[in-house]
């Protein structure tokens, strides 16, 4: 498969920078050299992030000392596996799957073909590249949210704790609905195999502090089993 079928590159040239002492390490794997040796040369040009390139699953095992990680969900063995190898191993940070459109995954993906630009902002979200989503203030329903202070603000101020803070940010970077397995993986860790009722009993307690009327959910809404942002009023 050719990089052009996978990705779609800025057609700008992005000048080459030096790292940054705070460049952020992203471990990015795919068995298919050329597509990953290309959309690691765009990403190290942007000077805010360094590339861990990783062609098999060992590889991404052994690797070290990342906070993002970049998986092709095509990768043998399965991508999803891997992610979720990593997080049984102790990783904490944000997983991107890469997927054929339509892919059914429980942890955060981005169909392919995509615009590097996409892929730069869902970075961004997460890891920066000057601070992150913390210092931002996002438009969510009729309130403003500010991840930082956990708040809420228009007609009244509504204080979040922190998973109810961090399921708003992770469906604000989504911008689509999210299945429950993936709020679970990427707010909790927990595996998909995991029976719980915690996301429901903080999906029902954030509702009950935001909605008007939390029976008819218009912030935040279920659909197709798992749960979006719905629109900005």
């Amino acid at each position: 498969m050719t990089p052009h079928r996978q990705i779609a590159l800025w057609s700008a040239v992005i000048p080459t920078q030096s790292f940054m002492p705070s460049a952020k390490r992203i471990l990015l794997v795919d068995e298919n050299s050329v597509p990953r040796h290309s959309l690691a040369e765009q990403l190290t040009q942007q000077a805010a992030y360094e590339v861990i390139e990783a062609g098999s699953a060992a590889q991404a095992q052994a690797a070290q000392d990342y906070a993002f990680a970049i998986i092709d969900a095509a990768l043998e063995g399965g991508g999803e596996s891997l992610a979720d190898a990593l997080r049984a191993g102790g990783f904490q940070g944000p997983v991107l799957l890469l997927t054929e459109s339509g892919d059914a995954v429980s942890h955060d993906q981005l169909p392919k073909p995509f615009r590097l630009s996409a892929l730069l902002t869902r970075l961004s979200a997460h890891l920066g590249p000057h601070g992150g989503e913390e210092e931002r203030t996002f438009q969510i329903g009729p309130y403003l949210f500010q991840p930082a202070a956990k708040l809420l603000t228009g007609a009244r101020k509504i204080r979040l704790t922190e998973k109810e803070a961090n399921i708003l940010k992770f469906l604000h970077r989504a911008g689509r609905t999210v299945p429950r397995e993936t709020l679970l993986h990427e707010v909790w860790g927990y595996s998909p195999a995991v029976t719980t009722h915690t996301l429901e009993t903080h999906i029902y307690r954030l509702r009950r502090k935001i909605e008007d009327d939390p029976g008819r959910a218009k912030i935040l809404v279920t659909e197709n089993g798992g749960y979006r942002l719905g629109p900005s009023l």
